[in-house]
Order: C-alpha cells, then sequence, then structure tokens
C-alpha cells in the first residue's frame, strides 16, 4: 500500500517527492531512505519535520542507506534522531536496514557488511526472517563513553539533583548508562530519563536504561534515548544492559531483554567478544514525502 504524507515548511515547491519505507523493530519504529540511487542531502529541520507525528511521517529514527564507502563493505548507513541530530549507532535500525536492502533488492546477500559512524558491523538475515547483528566488542571505560570519572569502576555515583544514582556505563557504539531498578514499571524513566541524558558528566549525551533482573537469563528493560525520549525498544540498549548485568555477576551469557516493544535475545561471550543481538525487523508501509512549501498556519 502507498501513503502521501505532507506538511509544511519554508522548502521552495519544485523539490520532487521523496520515496521512503516506514518499518519498526519491536515498536522502535523509523523512516527509511534510499540514497544509494541518488543523493539525498537534508537539513535538521527537514527531519524534523518528517519526524513530526501529526504533521509528518513520524519516528523515532531516520535511516539512510548508502552505498558502500570502499569495497569491503556492502552500505553506509547514516542514523538521525527525531530532533535532527546524527548518532552513531543503532541496533534496532540496523535489523531494518538489512530487512530494507533485502526487500528493495538492492542485495541478495544474507551476510551484509554496514559502515556505521560507529565502525563496520556485520548484519545476518536468517530463514525465518529475523535480523542478527554482530554489534561488535563493547567499550566501558570512561573515556570511550564519554563519561567524567576519576578512574574506571563498574558502578559509579551520579549526583542528580538531591539525588544520588549508581549506574554503570558501556558504549556499544552510542553511549548508554544503565541503572538496576526493582520494578521497571514504577521506574523513574520520564523524569530521571532526560535528567541523566544531559548530565554534565556524559559530554555527548547519553541513553539511559531502566533494567530489572527477573533472572540470570532475563530481565526487563526501558530505555530513554538520546534525542528522542523514551522509546518501545533499544537494541544497543539491550546490548548495554547485558554487557552491565554481566559484568557486575548478575546476568549470564545469554540474555532474553523484555522491552516495551517485544524481546531481544542478546548474547556476549564475555570480556574480548562481540555482542550479538537477535530479533525481528518489520515493514510498515511505503510512502512519498511531499516537500512543505510554507509554514503551518497558527
Amino acid at each position: 500500500m502507498t501513503a502521501t504524507h505532507t506538511t509544511t515548511s519554508r522548502r521552495p515547491p519544485l523539490h520532487p517527492p521523496l520515496p521512503f519505507t516506514k518499518m519498526h523493530g519491536l515498536g522502535n519504529d523509523f523512516m527509511v531512505l534510499d540514497a544509494t540511487r541518488q543523493p539525498i542531502a537534508l537539513r535538521p529541520e527537514d527531519i524534523r519535520a518528517m519526524a513530526d507525528r501529526h504533521f509528518g511521517v513520524g519516528f523515532d529514527q531516520l535511516l539512510v542507506v548508502e552505498p558502500g564507502p570502499s569495497a569491503d563493505v556492502d552500505f553506509g548507513y547514516r542514523i538521525f534522531n527525531a530532533d535532527g541530530s546524527e548518532v552513531e549507532q543503532c541496533g534496532n535500525g540496523a535489523r531494518c536496514f538489512a530487512r530494507f536492502v533485502h526487500d528493495q533488492r538492492l542485495t541478495d546477500k544474507r551476510r551484509i557488511r554496514v559502515q556505521t559512524c560507529a565502525g563496520t558491523i556485520v548484519l545476518h538475515v536468517t530463514d525465518t526472517g529475523n535480523v542478527q547483528v554482530d554489534m561488535g566488542m563493547p567499550r566501558c571505560s570512561p573515556q570511550e563513553i564519554p563519561f567524567t570519572a576519576p578512574a574506571p569502576a563498574l558502578l559509579y555515583p551520579v549526583a542528580v539533583g538531591d539525588k544520588t544514582v549508581e549506574l554503570a556505563v558501556v558504549n556499544m557504539g552510542n553511549p548508554h548508562a544503565v541503572l538496576r531498578v526493582a520494578d521497571v514499571d514504577s521506574a523513574p524513566v520520564a523524569t530521571l530519563g532526560p535528567l541523566l541524558e544531559s548530565h554534565p558528566r556524559f559530554p555527548a549525551r547519553v541513553n539511559v536504561g531502566f533494567m530489572q533482573v527477573l533472572a540470570p537469563d532475563r530481565i526487563r528493560l526501558r530505555v530513554y534515548e538520546r534525542g528522542t525520549g523514551e522509546t518501545l525498544a533499544c537494541g544497543t540498549g539491550a546490548c548495554a544492559a547485558v554487557v552491565a548485568g554481566q559484568r557486575l555477576g548478575w546476568l549470564g551469557r545469554q540474555v532474553t531483554v523484555l522491552l516495551p516493544g517485544g524481546p531481544l535475545q542478546i548474547d556476549w561471550q564475555g570480556e574480548g567478544h562481540n555482542v550479538h543481538m537477535q530479533g525481528p525487523a518489520t515493514r510498515v508501509y511505503e510512502g512519498l514525502w511531499h516537500w512543505p512549501e510554507m509554514p503551518p498556519a497558527m
């Protein structure tokens, strides 16, 4: 089915409509653009207009598929938050990326090497339609997050207003803070999430995960994402939570992560190994973005 979306802005009226695909990974939703056949230039205000859930398409992140920048990778991959900022990595987006390039017949490979701002990742489309993602090796030292701390530790006390919370830090291609909570349903995601996201000890801002440990192989997780807010699922957040939990002795090597949008399977064999994630990716619809011609009426 084809959907046409319009909104309002100050772009000249002769800009041709832009084909897109709407996708989601466990409810973490994306607008996907194919820049392999034609270059696509976007301003932050364009992305914010597209992301608007009332006047635009609506999404958590925008994914741009580009030609591979070198002979040893199949594609390039850029990710933009709903606020127009560019980010380094997105696990749910990576799975949608793999399904998109297959659905659009941009490749017939099952194993796809993709260049991101954070480095190369490897995607594998399984016979069931799920996508396995080699997310690379986690980084946990403060300077790699980046996070301001006098020395490496498993947990760090961080003052937030008149309270102090303890959190772990993990970089999975993008920065994550992980807090253990007794119950994710009552966790202060909406209040503490934005305070930690922009906390001065995280100079590049941070994604904030609230983790409830159910068993060594099972957790619940909610994530407040940098530049977007809380989402129904966060692939890199799931990986970061498992890495943090395993390093602290709470979790085993294979963990089911129960997110509001559904489960992800995370496998990490410990220090010196890459993190592997598996989960679904769903195509919702195809559409055309018609560039706006005037600002919205007040």
